[in-house]
């Protein structure tokens, strides 16, 4: 294999690694953005179940007010009754508190019902807190991971881009135009092996001609369909 072939292979490997480490560091943002999601989402439904179990609290006190308030009723028709000499006020005073003592009932049972509810809810917000708690610990790891991550990357990038450079100057300029012009345009695959007289790049079948320089390798030869640089394969 020429050395120019040999060059150009290290430098491709360099440039793919270099794209990769690249494109994962373009994903920590959206890692980052869902990571915050969930943990908004953790918190909202928290929030959601503490509501509802104030608004269960409230409808409870509302509650207890109009039973408070029907009772206060009571006592002043139960004065009312028995300080009448009439008998028709009497009765009447005696079927209002009646009535008065049956819508007492019916709100104790709802009532009743209600704190049931706020029994449970208060089971439910206790374990919205927990997930809370559980999802912000975790939220603080993946997020310290992906801050760990991106220096790692960081520091890479930092050592095959120097090295990719060095390399880089080893390669003869005209030479080099081409590989960075077929890199960028070929998906990362400038550089690839003829195999059974078939380019890896394109997949085509190359002309009897171009396979056996491929295979003399005393020159650089490239795919006549799609332009890559060939180098025979095993």
């Amino acid at each position: 294999m020429l050395k120019a072939i040999e060059q150009l292979l290290v430098l491709q490997d360099r440039d793919r690694k270099i794209r990769a480490l690249k494109a994962e560091l373009k994903v920590t943002p959206l890692e980052k953005k869902n990571l915050d999601e969930a943990l908004v989402r953790s918190t909202a439904h928290r929030d959601a179940q503490k509501l509802k179990g104030q608004e269960l609290e409230i409808a409870r006190k509302k509650m207890e007010m109009e039973v408070d308030s029907k009772r206060a009723t009571i006592t002043k028709l139960n004065q009312q009754k028995f300080e009448t000499r009439k008998n028709e006020e009497y009765q009447a005073y005696t079927e209002e508190i009646k009535r008065f003592e049956a819508e007492i009932r019916a709100i104790e049972d709802r009532e009743l019902e209600v704190m049931e509810s706020a029994e449970s809810q208060r089971a439910l917000i206790a374990q919205a807190e927990k997930d809370l708690t559980e999802a912000q610990a975790l939220n603080a790891r993946q997020n310290k991971n992906i801050e760990e991550k991106v220096q790692a990357i960081g520091v890479q990038l930092t050592e095959i881009e120097a090295e990719r450079s060095r390399l880089a100057t080893e390669v003869e300029e005209d030479l080099l135009d081409t590989y960075n012009r077929l890199f960028a345009s070929k998906n990362d695959s400038a550089v690839v092996a003829l195999e059974h007289e078939v380019c890896t790049g394109c997949h085509m079948k190359l002309t009897p001609s171009t396979a056996a320089k491929t295979k003399a390798g005393r020159e650089i030869p490239h795919c006549e369909q799609c332009g890559r640089i060939l180098y025979a394969g095993s």
